[in-house]
């Protein structure tokens, strides 16, 4: 399970923000996971309850989570598509010289705090 690494990942990255911002207490973090990440949502969260419990600064902190969606580019016709809905083939030419666009990424992007 990658996700428990990921969580402390983040509480790690957000503990040293608040410390250089003189944070006293996150209140929530919002995360972006992209659709085709590999992260599950659920293992997400509850490694989260788990995890901000054991820190001061994130005891209280509630985690949101905003899925982004997988986006392929066709390199022959240049047209973007769904990507779990086609998965590799272009849906207008046929074409299976594609490249992921957006949808594997993980971003931190809301910090609410005090």
């Amino acid at each position: 399970m990658h996700e428990l690494g990921i969580v402390f990942h983040v509480i790690k990255r957000l503990e040293n923000l608040a410390e250089e911002q003189g944070l006293s207490q996150i209140q929530s973090v919002t995360l972006e996971i992209g659709e085709v990440s590999g992260v599950v949502g659920a293992y997400l969260e509850d490694c989260w309850k788990w995890a901000a419990k054991k820190t001061q600064i994130m005891q209280e902190a509630t985690l949101k989570i905003e899925t982004l969606p997988a986006v392929t580019i066709c390199n022959s016709c240049g047209k973007t598509y769904a990507t779990v809905e086609h998965g590799r083939t272009c849906p207008y030419c046929q074409s299976e010289d594609t490249v992921l666009q957006t949808g594997n990424e993980m971003n931190i992007r809301q910090i609410e705090a005090c």
